[in-house]
């Protein structure tokens, strides 16, 4: 506006700035240089965001906002939600760059996007989450699509990997133990000793018992239940039966 010559009124940056404290971003109307309006427009926060950011807290998994939006509307929101780090005013790029660096300090980072604009971010970050009621962009960049478009299935996708990789390490340690004890024995180790020998069918067995133990092991994630604290979801004063 000012670039064209148009004059804002104190009272219209009073106005401006009460919208932007309120996580509104204020579109300003001229007819012929003067200005007529301002149009405050907000994208309204998703159910239980602010649920979601205090559980992902306990998880000890932390939350930056990077956005698009002025800065006064980006720390309304973070203020709303209970989030310390902002990123305002960041292009496509700037959010992809943000990511990096984040990468760079050692940090494992996951994006949740839904927009064209999230999409660079979403391909730099380690684990890309991508809301399903977003854009076909977004979904294609993601590695993860929420399919309900519901926050708290964030929680979710990180327990469920957590539980994931438990599996797996739990599935070496039980391997290397079993192969630990199982080749020497195999090799003769105690017969010097004992005389004792383990005969080649009893060794054909255990390594088949071990390959079944580990896929069994595997197959008890079919059986994955999601967090308790989910279960009773608690969103604007109300409980929320999580399904």
């Amino acid at each position: 506006m000012l670039n064209h010559n148009v004059v804002i009124p104190l009272d219209a940056e009073e106005i401006l700035a009460e919208a932007e404290r309120s996580a509104q971003t204020g579109i300003l109307v001229s007819i012929d240089r003067e200005l007529h309006g301002i149009i405050a427009v907000s994208d309204p926060l998703k159910p239980g965001a602010r649920e979601v950011i205090s559980i992902l807290k306990s998880m000890k998994v932390s939350s930056i906002i990077v956005t698009g939006d002025n800065q006064g509307t980006a720390n309304a929101i973070a203020k709303e939600v209970g989030i310390n780090s902002v990123v305002a005013e960041a292009k496509p790029e700037h959010k992809a760059e943000k990511v990096k660096e984040l990468q760079a300090a050692g940090n494992v980072v996951a994006m949740v996007g839904d927009g064209i604009n999230d999409s660079p971010a979403l391909v730099a970050a380690d684990v890309g989450m991508a809301i399903g009621a977003g854009t076909d962009i977004a979904i294609e960049a993601a590695n993860i699509v929420l399919m309900k478009s519901n926050l708290e299935d964030v929680i979710t996708a990180i327990d469920l990997s957590r539980k994931t990789f438990f599996r797996i390490r739990l599935n070496y340690f039980w391997a290397l133990g079993y192969n630990a004890l199982g080749i020497p024995l195999a090799a003769g180790a105690l017969f010097p000793w004992t005389g004792f020998r383990l005969p080649p069918w009893v060794a054909g067995g255990a390594m088949a018992a071990s390959s079944v133990s580990v896929v069994c092991s595997s197959l008890l994630l079919k059986y994955y239940k999601r967090p308790k604290v989910l279960e009773t979801l608690h969103i604007g004063g109300k409980n929320v039966k999580a399904s």
